[in-house]
């Protein structure tokens, strides 16, 4: 078997969990790359609920670990029941679920909170030198995480000056690149952020998981 990727998921959609081609792009990357995915989430409430139909928010509640299942076609494990054992590295994708459950970075910018078991599972990662990778907005979680991080969200002024704000360095770049942090083992590519459709973000997701392979 190959290297277990721990696929970090927010619920399912952009609005307010994970954003699906952004998912599905980078799941097809590491496939095709000989990886094992491991999906994983928080057992948690979601901080929003949007119909994606209309972008206004609903009252339902909506759980952020079944949410991600779909994605994962049932096959997801709780973060909290997540072993080191279980994963060579982690990789987030993108959507508001990122910035609304992962942390609080859409509601408080560079002053957010990260989730306990996301941060938990960021720290044993550093600490074991497992590589990160994280699409998107994403990144955000890392610049609040891991300070001094070299990382991306594209080229948007007011969330690059955020991610300098929190002590981490934003590099711009390339819908089609990534941005590599070899010190710390990190791997950032701006997926939505810059892209037009899914055919660029999955070039960005397949520069990402090729950089990814080379920091283990």
């Amino acid at each position: 078997m190959g290297k277990k990727v721990a696929f970090v998921l927010s619920g399912c959609g952009v609005k307010d969990g994970s954003e699906i081609h952004e998912a599905v792009a980078a799941l097809i990357a590491l496939d095709r790359a000989g990886y094992e995915v491991v999906f994983t989430a928080p057992d948690v409430q979601q901080t929003a609920t949007v119909d994606h139909s209309t972008e206004k928010s609903e009252a339902q509640a909506r759980n952020a670990l079944k949410e991600g299942a779909r994605i994962a076609r049932g096959d997801i494990k709780s973060l909290s029941d997540l072993r080191p054992e279980d994963y060579d590295a982690v990789l987030f994708p993108g959507g508001f679920g990122a910035a609304l459950t992962l942390c609080s970075f859409a509601s408080d910018g560079p002053e957010c909170s990260v989730n306990a078991e996301v941060e938990s599972l960021l720290s044993d990662a550093l600490q074991s030198g497992k590589p990160i990778a994280a699409m998107c907005i994403a990144p955000v979680i890392l610049a609040r995480t891991i300070p001094g991080a070299r990382l991306t969200i594209g080229s948007h002024p007011e969330t690059a000056d955020a991610v300098n704000s929190m002590g981490a360095v934003h590099v711009n770049c390339a819908v089609n690149d990534c941005v590599v942090d070899k010190e710390r083992k990190l791997v950032t590519t701006p997926a939505y952020m810059l892209a037009a459709g899914p055919a660029e973000v999955y070039e960005g997701a397949v520069s990402m998981v090729e950089k990814l392979g080379e920091l283990f």
